[in-house]
């Protein structure tokens, strides 16, 4: 037994007054970190990108958000691709070692909303393990962890210098209205396939069809933004009756979100036209963003996040599908919060789904909509058709990637805008690098594959933009292509469709966990990653085109500059399977270059403004100019 030690008041206070000046510097330090990670600009980051279920299972007591059942109560099933595999904020916060190691400087958290455990017609449903099913806007999904876990990320990341993104959703909610069809039965369990009721067909002014009795007179359409015109729809004429379970008509936070009269209530979407802004995504409850009261509701919760937890930045799922007239209120408010905040430099990008290259429509949003930057599908297109044999009914080559220096001119604010653009080869969504090279060049061996993944990820951490790494790539997923079959576990997977799977540049499989640092895909990541920060040329450098192949595979070759002194740093790529020798333009200034990254520049121009560079098969390397 320990007997209390009684110490005078006289020493305590002296003790006390000893700890205070360290207490104080500890502090400042901490202060003066976390000034120094928001001074820097988008542009300085590599994000790194992770689905949380995904990732790393730091407490398997959340495994089944807190709920009993089977798991179609729970959304728990590890061996199902579909469903919660027991991936929470813990186990992220245990690995930001490893994802730090990797070079990144930003985290991409994927949707930590409470999402509806489970959705979909019987025999056809999946879990929210995902995130984009919100139930509850407020709290952290249960299965994750909580609201102070998600601090403890985000105070751990800024204590390492690392920021940290926020994946937000303001198209839609979880599925829980259906609709009553002539002779259907209502709310859950109805049939689920509505096609889209277009506002021609289906005027707010009248009740049903065009030809059925007026309704909210004095209304002006949905193209009035104001209070006033809005106070006006007092019984809306919806295209289907919403109709919802009795014991779900509370179940969305904050509470507004409960009224069917916030949603569009026609239909699902066929991705084209008015329908892709009105439709529901899938049969989830599409929002009424032109709805004053959902424009406020949304700053509200979405300021809050930022108010409460410092975060850095927000990307912006289905941001297309959203009106523009939305984003051009909600973006600035969010950035003027952040500011508010002491976060002069809060990244928000939105995403822009294309399925081919197409520059114009990203670059419309940054005009149209506010948005600072998109994520740029572009790039991942032109990367991907730029190391292809198949073009997929177009010719295969480098035209695409020589037309993006011209084609930034598009985007709001030019080059400039641009240098902020998410860039990446490959995403939850679509699919993998790995698997798009491997089926855009059919029966290449794995040696090949792994050498043109490695030329993408030079071209991706040395070019213009912000390098986004999606978690997996760096250790040699590949998958089949889509969402779920892109959405491998990090931490061991008990999905034998996944652990069936070879991975590139290692003989592990899914089935243990894939978290290591010396798998040669994360180790040329993490190198280039340390030469992107070391090198400003490689962050805010203008970019200048030197050399591309109009006919297929060769040599591609750009310059970039170091934004203070013009310092030049030549990148050049060879895309096709055969060494290449070639001269390439550069500047008559730059009288001697050394090798930072790769390998086939000469030391000095044959000639002013003319370098002689050799490259192997995919080969690449980085050359910075000396005077």
């Amino acid at each position: 037994m320990h007997r209390a030690v009684k110490l005078p008041l006289i020493a305590l206070a002296a003790m006390l007054a000893g700890a205070m000046p360290a207490m104080l510097c500890a502090q400042d330090a901490a202060e003066d970190n976390l000034a120094r990670l928001r001074a820097r600009t988008p542009e300085q980051e590599v994000i790194y990108f992770v689905l949380p279920d995904r990732f790393e299972n730091g407490d398997p007591a959340n495994d089944r958000g807190g709920i009993r059942g089977d798991r179609l109560a729970t959304g728990f099933d590890p061996a199902d691709k579909g469903f919660y595999h027991g991936g929470d904020l813990k186990g992220l916060t245990s690995r930001l070692d490893y994802i730090q190691g990797l070079g990144a400087s930003a985290i991409w958290v994927g949707p930590i909303f409470k999402n509806k455990p489970v959705q979909g017609l019987p025999g056809q449903e999946s879990a929210g393990y995902h995130g984009y099913w919100i139930t509850d806007f407020t709290q952290v999904d249960p299965h994750l962890g909580t609201n102070a876990d998600f601090k403890a990320l985000v105070d751990a990341a800024h204590a390492r210098g690392m920021k940290v993104y926020m994946d937000i959703i303001a198209n839609h909610t979880a599925d829980v209205i259906s609709y009553r069809q002539s002779g259907g039965e209502q709310g859950e369990g109805a049939d689920d396939d509505y096609a889209y009721r277009s506002k021609a067909d289906y005027p707010f002014s009248t009740r049903g069809p065009v030809s059925g009795a007026a309704i909210n007179s004095g209304f002006a359409g949905d193209s009035d933004a104001s209070p006033g015109n809005w106070s006006k729809l007092t019984d809306p004429s919806f295209a289907y009756e919403p109709v919802v379970a009795p014991k779900e008509r509370a179940i969305k936070v904050p509470g507004w979100l409960n009224d069917p009269i916030y949603y569009h209530n026609r239909g699902n979407t066929d991705w084209k036209g008015e329908s892709a802004q009105y439709g529901d995504f899938v049969g989830l409850d599409d929002l009424a963003t032109e709805n004053p009261r959902v424009v406020e509701g949304m700053i509200a919760i979405y300021g809050d996040w930022i108010d409460r937890y410092g975060i850095d930045g927000f990307r912006i799922d289905t941001a297309k599908h959203v009106n523009p007239e939305f984003w051009r209120v909600f973006v600035p408010a969010m950035i003027e919060r952040a500011r508010q905040r002491g976060i002069p430099n809060f990244h928000v990008f939105g995403e822009v789904a294309t399925g081919e290259y197409d520059p114009a429509l990203l670059a419309s949003w940054t005009r149209n909509a506010a948005f600072p930057a998109v994520l740029d599908f572009g790039f991942m297109y032109a990367v991907i058709d730029a190391l292809s044999k198949d073009g997929k009914g177009k010719p295969a080559g480098q035209d695409e990637l020589a037309r993006l220096g011209e084609d930034d001119a598009l985007y709001a604010g030019g080059a400039k805008g641009a240098m902020q653009l998410p860039t990446f080869l490959g995403n939850h969504d679509a699919g993998r690098i790995a698997m798009f090279l491997k089926d855009r060049n059919p029966g290449i061996g794995d040696d090949e594959l792994m050498a043109r993944v490695r030329l993408a990820n030079a071209m991706l951490l040395t070019m213009r933009g912000v390098p986004t790494i999606y978690s997996g790539d760096e250790q040699g997923f590949v998958g089949e292509g889509g969402d779920q079959l892109s959405r491998q576990d990090m931490f061991a997977s008990k999905t034998p469709v996944y652990n069936a799977e070879t991975l590139l540049g290692t003989s592990a499989t899914t089935a243990e966990a894939n978290f290591d640092t010396t798998h040669p895909l994360y180790r040329e990541i993490a190198q280039l990653a340390q030469l992107r920060r070391a090198t400003p040329a490689l962050t805010g450098g203008r970019s200048v085109l030197r050399a591309a192949s109009s006919d297929g595979p060769g040599l591609f070759a750009l310059s970039r500059f170091d934004p203070e002194d013009e310092t030049e740093v030549l990148l050049v790529f060879n895309t096709s399977p055969a060494p290449l020798t070639a001269q390439v333009g550069v500047e008559p200034a730059s009288a001697g270059f050394e090798v930072l990254a790769g390998s086939g520049c000469a030391t000095r121009p044959d000639a002013p403004g003319s370098l002689a560079v050799s490259l192997p098969a995919f080969g690449y390397a980085v050359c910075r100019a000396t005077r």
